[in-house]
């Protein structure tokens, strides 16, 4: 049995490039200049914390974010911006973006639904945060993969491990 692994995972190496880039960025900028600006990424929670003095230069700083992440080949989807609004922390703005790393059960379940409903001859298991797709011939292992591109998830998905 062929069989591949849909994931969403992040490579913590890439993230750290992007943010060092961004705050780089953000330090020779002109409209920056004397203003505090704090970028830190927590990695063992994969959390990013941002602390600005307003908030047209926080949306700013998260407009670099995305660029910069898209540009080190990171998919822009991995911040979960919708999870907590930018709060006034004293005089400056302050926001915490959780960093999607790992399938959710719930988007598992999507995914493992979205197979079945596609109706191509493959199984799919949910272990942990990985969907195992099986499948006895590789084209069908490939049509979900060609199926799995037009699905509006909003999570970064991987294919990794293609055993035939």
């Amino acid at each position: 049995m062929a069989s591949f692994d849909i994931v969403s995972k992040v490579d913590i190496q890439t993230l750290d490039n992007a943010i060092n880039t961004v705050k780089k960025e953000i330090t020779n900028r002109f409209d920056f200049k004397g203003s505090p600006v704090e970028i830190d990424l927590n990695k063992k929670e994969f959390r990013l914390t941002i602390e600005v003095e307003s908030e047209m230069k926080l949306n700013q700083v998260l407009d670099v974010l995305i660029s910069r992440s898209i540009k080190q080949g990171l998919d822009a989807n991995i911040y979960d911006f919708e999870a907590k609004a930018g709060f006034q922390s004293g005089k400056n703005w302050k926001k915490e973006i959780p960093v999607r790393n790992g399938l959710k059960q719930e988007d598992a379940k999507k995914i493992v639904k979205l197979i079945k409903d596609s109706g191509l001859k493959v199984q799919a298991a949910i272990m942990d945060d990985i969907v195992r797709v099986t499948g006895k011939k590789i084209d069908d292992l490939q049509a979900v993969i060609q199926a799995s591109k037009t699905w509006n998830l909003a999570i970064p998905l991987q294919y990794i491990n293609m055993k035939s």
